[in-house]
């Protein structure tokens, strides 16, 4: 990816470009916006980690808009693999778009250049995990093509066990 890319979705033209250190306070505010919960501590750590360092794998994208306060989306994945047998794939560990502005194709294309970062980096496969009780994501991923994969979540409450 070069540092942007620009997007124009029904009208609203928007920017797709990595995320810099000038976003993250964005970040923080469109996640707590959106989840009631402002976690600095892990954006920042999420920054550190797939903004600064080995970029050719990680990626932290954002869209914004020129003359627009704040970002309008953001995605961020990895190339990882080997757990388990897993060959090396893309995933997709965070994606959210500003309420005010979705239905305007903005995770479409913040979906849609996350996987070129993919494909750039030798990849021929993504993956994500979504809850079962978030037809939000359920939804948008579903619409992007993704399926049911090759592998089980499993889980045990370690209070319980």
């Amino acid at each position: 990816m070069t540092d942007e890319t620009e997007q124009s979705k029904e009208g609203a033209d928007f920017r797709i470009r990595r995320a810099t250190a000038e976003h993250l306070q964005d970040v923080i505010d469109l996640d707590a916006r959106i989840t009631g919960q402002p976690k600095p501590e892990f954006w920042q750590d999420i920054y550190d980690r797939y903004a600064t360092r080995r970029v050719d794998q990680r990626f932290f994208l954002v869209a914004e808009k020129e003359g627009r306060p704040g970002i309008l989306g953001l995605i961020a994945g990895e190339v990882r693999g080997w757990e388990f047998g897993s060959q090396p794939c893309g995933w997709v560990f965070a994606v959210s778009v500003d309420p005010e502005v979705r239905q305007r194709g903005i995770g479409e294309a913040l979906f849609k250049e996350m996987c070129n970062e993919f494909r750039r980096a030798g990849m021929t496969t993504v993956r994500t995990m979504v809850r079962r009780q978030n037809p939000l994501h359920m939804s948008f991923f579903r619409s992007e093509g993704m399926m049911a994969g090759p592998y089980t979540q499993l889980e045990m409450n370690l209070d319980e066990g």
